[in-house]
């Protein structure tokens, strides 16, 4: 069972949180050893979908069952928690799922919902290795051919690339950021060199494109402010995930490790730093839970406000899982330890588009009210 909800939950949302809540339990076990393989969990996915959680995450305007942005949050969560790099895979999957089934609404929307429901696998190819983070804003340009715009360029970070069977991606068209669903052909490849120190589960390749047709057929509108913002929502949500689990691995090891015959936790400089590393958490929860809250409620500032989340969030999970290191002492820096594995995760987050750095420009800009241009 999860934690219970502060909110109103309908009983289908409830039913999806505890099915997550089991099957997190069960992905946990085996979450060490798919990082250790650098492995895609594909069961778990599958599991998620029968689970119905994939139509649950879909909104009800373009046939799924919809959930709450506070309810997706806790299952986020959750899965982070339990096991970060299936979290982090399924967020994207069914962000370019959702975001696809909702550009499309008016053409090919339906024929992408049906897709997503029946299990097929959709993927993130936003980001650019040259577009400084901004993956809304392409530097890459599609040119007319038959039938659409070929692209030539590369996608990067792209989690689930492997077993995607369609992607969501942008190019510049006429100057303009557009977006399309692409079903990944001979002119697609994987440039094998990934070797990562955090999050490996999710397998986040390199994908070039080869004068790949963007069909004319698969165009969408640009997204906008009413669709349902899977990843934003969801980004925070994994690094929080992640601190929640880096602080039980180090109360665990400080409350079972003994020094001088008594157990590490009454050392009074753990004390002191698990109360700062807790509240801080607690905080970043909180900000995260101000932003969902924001989001259900039709407030338009819930997206500068999950940039915070964000913000706050991958900091965070940096400093508990650095504190667990330090507690952790010598067993806790062993490969077999679980500290080191969220502290790898821990840092992964923060290069998640939009990164710590380009977060921080933009909310400081935007304290200080400074104007790009002027």
């Amino acid at each position: 069972m999860t934690e219970p909800s502060p909110f109103p939950v309908r009983a289908s949302e409830r039913r999806a949180l505890d099915r997550v809540g089991e099957l997190a339990a069960e992905f946990r076990t085996v979450a060490a050893d798919y990082d250790e393989r650098a492995e895609i969990a594909v069961e778990h996915l599958t599991a998620l979908r029968d689970a119905e959680v994939d139509r649950a995450v879909l909104p009800e305007r373009v046939g799924g069952t919809g959930l709450s942005y506070q309810v997706f949050g806790q299952l986020v969560r959750t899965l982070a928690k339990a096991d970060p790099s299936t979290a982090t895979i399924w967020t994207m999957h069914a962000g370019a799922g959702v975001a696809l089934a909702e550009i499309t609404a008016a053409t090919l929307g339906p024929f992408f919902a049906e897709e997503f429901l029946a299990g097929k696998r959709f993927a993130n190819a936003l980001s650019e290795p040259a577009s400084g983070n901004r993956f809304l804003q392409p530097q890459q340009e599609a040119l007319p051919a038959p039938g659409g715009w070929e692209l030539t360029g590369a996608k990067r970070f792209v989690s689930g690339a492997e077993i995607a069977d369609y992607l969501f991606v942008n190019a510049l068209v006429d100057g303009v950021p557009t977006f399309f669903g692409v079903a990944p052909d001979a002119t697609v490849s994987i440039i094998p060199i990934w070797d990562t120190l955090g999050l490996r589960a999710t397998r986040s390749q390199l994908l070039s494109f080869e004068r790949t047709l963007l069909r004319a057929e698969y165009r969408g509108r640009r997204p906008d402010a009413g669709d349902f913002a899977v990843i934003p929502a969801g980004l925070p949500a994994l690094s929080l995930g992640i601190a929640d689990a880096a602080l039980d691995a180090l109360v665990e090891h400080a409350s079972s490790r003994l020094i001088l015959g008594a157990p590490l936790s009454h050392q009074q400089w753990v004390q002191h730093e698990v109360a700062d590393a807790q509240t801080r958490l607690a905080a970043a929860h909180a900000l995260y839970e101000r932003a969902l809250w924001q989001a259900d409620n039709g407030i338009p500032a819930f997206l500068p406000t999950l940039g915070r989340a964000k913000y706050l969030a991958n900091k965070v999970a940096v400093d508990v899982a650095q504190l667990g290191v330090r507690v952790g002492g010598a067993s806790g820096y062993l490969k077999s330890s679980p500290i080191q594995r969220h502290l790898r995760d821990a840092e992964a987050g923060q290069l998640m588009a939009y990164s710590t750095e380009v977060l921080a420009g933009v909310i400081g800009k935007e304290v200080l009210g400074v104007v790009d241009g002027e």
